[in-house]
């Protein structure tokens, strides 16, 4: 049984953490004694009714404000697969949150408030999802109850969406628009009786029917090294293993590989997995590499096919960041660049445009990057890194950018 990778998104108040709540308690995947601690924090805040958004809002904080701070991951399943969603929070200064909780999902719930229509942030988790090359987007207009179910408030979001829709997503991607209502269970996992005018499926229908088949085995191959294996025992003296998980592509016993950065070259000999031995291992294995040679290979060294023409080896090149400090980015600024398990500094040669993310067009020649703000910049690594562009290979196209002195993630990156 597969297991599906969904992020929420949204304005603050939009009622993701409702949602998720609500999809929990239809597919009964909560507890007894969680339903009767609901039932007892509800009352406390003097609701008659039950309020299902409590089972994410973990935080003393959040659960005081009524709003998401931190990424609540929350396991449900179905007969048919297993989920894991990331309840991401809705405030603009929390865009740092979103991304890391959505920088693994498959498929992203975007909600918009049915009062009030189409607001920044669902421009910016559009935008976003874009980025991330997240395949699925579904954008849920909720609270259809406060607008008495309206079939024409339905439409006027959707129409006003699509011109945004058309500017952001990329091919391949599918975008799907739902009317709900978390609070009162209308389109989550049965039809909605309030909304007889819309023939389409329900949520949770969407997220059964949603199919991924997953492109990076077809990918350039990439295995980073993270460990390299050296018993030293009287069986295995001479033993020399190189284990890591293979990121994309594909490995064959027999290949002939190359070591990033060196240069060198070898053929595998053997592909281990636990105690046993494979001919061949793909996208998303945990293996041991070894090779019929002993060359000079550390930690941190990426093992590509020699057959492999151009090999990435990037020191200067242009990426889409978006900006996660409250110091703005502006060129002439180092920073600390880690992909994967390296880090190497990384100098801010030119910011070339920003991108108005409502609507969806670049400015050129700015002179910085605020906070949340999305854009182009071109960067020079004291280092090659052995990074492909994130729309061909996802999986190692991304990095983030660290403050050198407080040790802070300030950027998260996509090489272009």
């Amino acid at each position: 049984m597969d297991i599906l990778r969904i992020a929420t998104a949204g304005s603050v108040d939009d009622g993701k953490s409702t949602l998720i709540g609500r999809l929990l308690y239809e597919t009964n995947s909560i507890t007894k004694d969680k339903i009767e601690a609901l039932e007892s924090a509800s009352k406390r805040k003097g609701l008659d009714f039950l309020d299902l958004s409590l089972l994410t809002d973990g935080l003393i904080a959040e659960r005081e404000q009524g709003i998401t701070i931190d990424v609540a991951h929350i396991y449900f399943s179905t007969p048919t697969r297993k989920y894991i969603i990331a309840d991401t929070p809705g405030h603009v200064e929390y865009t740092r949150n979103m991304v890391t909780g959505a920088s693994n999902a498959k498929v992203s719930l975007i909600l918009v408030d049915a009062r009030q229509g189409v607001v920044e942030q669902t421009a910016r988790h559009l935008s976003i999802a874009s980025m991330l090359r997240i395949p699925k987007v579904i954008i849920c207009v909720n609270k259809m109850d406060l607008v008495q179910y309206q079939e024409s408030t339905f439409n006027a979001i959707k129409e006003s969406l699509s011109e945004l829709v058309a500017q952001t997503t990329f091919e391949g991607q599918e975008i799907s628009f739902l009317p709900i209502s978390s609070l009162y269970g209308q389109n989550i996992t049965q039809k909605a009786s309030e909304m007889p005018w819309f023939s389409g499926n329900t949520l949770l229908g969407e997220l059964e029917a949603f199919e991924y088949a997953s492109t990076l085995a077809q990918a350039f191959a990439r295995f980073p090294v993270q460990f390299v294996v050296r018993p030293m025992t009287e069986a295995y003296h001479d033993y020399r293993g190189y284990a890591g998980k293979i990121s994309s592509g594909t490995f064959n016993v027999g290949d002939s590989i190359r070591v990033l950065p060196t240069g060198q070259e070898s053929t595998i000999a053997t592909i281990e997995k636990f105690d046993s031995k494979l001919d061949q291992a793909i996208a998303g294995d945990s293996v041991t590499i070894t090779l019929t040679t002993d060359i000079d290979i550390s930690r941190g060294n990426t093992l590509v096919l020699a057959s492999e023409d151009h090999a990435p080896q990037l020191k200067d090149f242009s990426a889409q960041v978006c900006w996660l400090d409250h110091t703005a980015l502006t060129p002439g600024k180092t920073y600390l660049l880690q992909h994967g398990i390296n880090t190497t500094k990384a100098k801010i040669s030119q910011i070339t445009e920003r991108l108005d993310v409502a609507t969806q067009t670049a400015t050129e020649g700015v002179s910085s990057l605020q906070l949340n703000e999305i854009g182009t910049i071109a960067l020079r690594t004291a280092q090659p890194i052995a990074a492909d562009q994130y729309a061909a290979n996802p999986a190692n196209g991304a990095f983030i950018l660290i403050d050198e002195f407080s040790n802070s993630t300030v950027g998260v990156g996509f090489v272009k």
